[in-house]
């Protein structure tokens, strides 16, 4: 009898060997959303590692670019101050993990609009990712608006987008109407990014 094939199980033990596991994982064509997600709770956040990547802005999260997956991904890490949260935005064709590497994060997921995009959006849950924890997306999910719930702690998170992506739709939720949103870095690599090329519209 024929035994079921075994995927192997990835452990990272720090965030450049999770760095590197993500890169053989990205090597070929396809990916294997299950192996991705699993390989990224795997690893145990730890501040000492990531601190260098992960600015804070007083007003809005910012994104802060950390690898570039050979251009097969985007690994960011997102810092969110006390309260603050994103639009509701697609990921245009993209696949989406999100770990929560400090605090607690809320995401919410919507319904896409009907054609004629009038009257107020569908919430279909919502629930309270904590720290650890790998959370994933994509556009055959639906939408989803992602904030920090305190009001008293930051939260970091650490977001890989396939492929990457520099634009998105974010929705208002009152109407459905969507609008066409650039994405920029805050930071690259640890260093700030000049302001001009820096302002960014909401998203996560």
């Amino acid at each position: 009898m024929d035994q079921p094939m075994q995927t192997e199980v990835w452990k990272a033990q720090t965030l450049e060997e999770l760095i590197e596991i993500l890169h053989q994982l990205f090597s070929g064509d396809k990916v294997n959303v299950a192996e991705v997600q699993n390989v990224m709770e795997s690893y145990d956040s730890n501040p000492e590692e990531w601190t260098k990547y992960a600015q804070f802005d007083q007003f809005r999260y910012t994104r802060n670019l950390v690898d570039k997956g050979n251009d097969k991904f985007n690994l960011m890490i997102l810092c969110w101050g006390e309260g603050h949260g994103s639009s509701i935005h697609d990921h245009v064709d993209s696949h989406c993990f999100m770990k929560i590497l400090q605090g607690n994060l809320k995401e919410t997921l919507f319904e896409w609009p009907g054609k004629k995009e009038v009257g107020e959006m569908v919430k279909k849950s919502e629930r309270v990712l904590r720290e650890n924890q790998c959370a994933y997306i994509a556009d055959s999910i639906g939408l989803h608006r992602v904030e920090n719930p305190s009001h008293i702690e930051t939260a970091v998170s650490l977001h890989l987008y396939s492929p990457p992506f520099e634009t998105c739709h974010a929705f208002d939720q009152r109407t459905g109407h969507k609008q066409k949103v650039k994405m920029t870095f805050y930071s690259q690599f640890g260093e700030r990014t000049p302001y001009a090329a820096s302002v960014s519209h909401e998203n996560n």
